[in-house]
């Protein structure tokens, strides 16, 4: 969901705006804390446990954030290893069992519910936006009558994301702020469409905006009467028994155990507290928070066809290539890449500030998800040892059925 991820600039604007710790993290916190284990299973410590314990501790020393967790789960049983600290000032452990911000991962969940409408044919995928939001999406080119339900949850309708034209630092300096969706999607949309292309029109290219999925928040409440958060919490969270996830709309605090969320400023910059914060700012784009056992289960009954008939999975299922190197591809609000081990597995990333989060399943039964508590300000290699520690917790678990 966050724009400018690796730092931001002005530190003594954020120093006013959000409470600044004592400073970094001492000199050998991460290293000293301790990597926990807990289990279902018979603990097997194998090449790939060894992999990612030593992925956990580079993401809470080199890579530099405070603490991480990473959760993996298959059918022989699920495990999470935690690093680092929850809280720098009182440098107590990750929990296990901890909450947090999910950032973006909050699309899945959207779209889920957008495709359960579409199975009960309240919604038309291929229908235009106008049909559902009449008069919403116009301006500066930006048109909802040739914009379907499917572009926006594709990301294929060239509408601005509206991350691009809002200052971290302006949100920073009143973090508990109530932001109306109307009023960020009319941000967007007081922009022209963002095609690369000249001539090209919404469906022909894929962008990323976060603009999207405001609108499918949106177009969510205007079919069903209900706010898209209570259309999960009935449709997804309540089936499954995730209690620990919730749509917390103008909820500052984050319920449950959980690790402080940090904003770093700028590379040599000291830490900054962000936990209390109003996650209206990122809507049905990025707001909702779970734990990462929480998130292998609903991964697990997504990918598996336990949320969604046939027909409306295989479309979720049914990706435009990104352009990025990896071979990222993305489908409606769930992404595949290919695994090392062989095979792909789908998920999906999210950045909100104060957490980072990434996780993946695959169609065989394994998840994994990996969280850090800082964002933004985390490094390139951070976003890089995350993506290798689900990969590695999924490898895991192949390797783990063929022992």
């Amino acid at each position: 969901m966050i724009k400018h991820k690796r730092v931001l600039g002005g530190a003594l604007t954020l120093a006013v705006a959000v409470g600044v710790t004592g400073g970094s993290l001492p000199g050998n916190a991460a290293t000293a804390a301790t990597t926990a284990k807990t289990t279902t299973a018979q603990a097997t410590h194998t090449a790939d446990d060894a992999q990612l314990r030593a992925l956990m501790h580079r993401l809470t020393t080199v890579d530099g954030a405070p603490g991480a967790l990473v959760a993996t789960r298959d059918r022989r049983g699920s495990s999470v290893l935690t690093s680092g600290v929850a809280d720098v000032d009182s440098q107590a452990s990750v929990r296990g069992d901890s909450r947090f911000r999910i950032g973006s991962m909050t699309k899945p969940f959207v779209a889920t519910v957008v495709l359960q409408l579409v199975g009960k044919h309240r919604v038309d995928l291929d229908a235009p936006v106008e049909r559902y939001l009449p008069g919403v999406v116009r301006g500066h080119g930006n048109d909802g009558r040739v914009i379907t339900v499917r572009m926006l949850l594709q990301h294929t309708s060239g509408l601005p994301d509206y991350l691009d034209y809002l200052n971290p630092q302006d949100i920073l300096k009143d973090p508990l702020a109530h932001h109306d969706t109307r009023d960020l999607v009319n941000l967007a949309l007081a922009h022209p469409p963002t095609f690369e292309k000249p001539g090209a029109k919404p469906g022909f290219e894929w962008r990323y905006s976060n603009t999207n999925y405001l609108l499918a928040g949106m177009l969510i409440e205007k079919v069903t009467g209900h706010t898209y958060g209570e259309e999960i919490r009935r449709r997804v969270i309540e089936p499954l028994g995730l209690h620990d996830t919730s749509v917390p709309g103008d909820a500052t605090s984050i319920p449950g155990p959980h690790p402080r969320g940090y904003v770093r400023p700028g590379e040599d910059a000291p830490l900054m507290d962000i936990t209390a914060f109003n996650p209206s700012i990122a809507g049905a784009s990025g707001e909702m928070i779970s734990s990462a056992t929480d998130l292998n289960r609903f991964l697990d009954a997504l990918v598996r066809g336990k949320l969604l008939r046939p027909a409306e999975l295989k479309a979720m299922m049914n990706t435009r290539s990104t352009g990025s190197d990896d071979g990222r591809a993305y489908g409606l609000g769930l992404e595949s890449r290919t695994l090392p081990c062989g095979g792909l597995y789908w998920g999906h990333g999210g950045d909100i500030f104060g957490y980072e989060t990434v996780g993946g399943a695959t169609a065989d039964g394994r998840q994994a998800t990996v969280m850090t508590n800082v964002d933004p300000g985390g490094t390139d290699a951070q976003d890089d040892d995350m993506e290798a520690a689900v990969q590695t917790g999924l490898c895991e678990g192949r390797h783990a059925h063929s022992r």
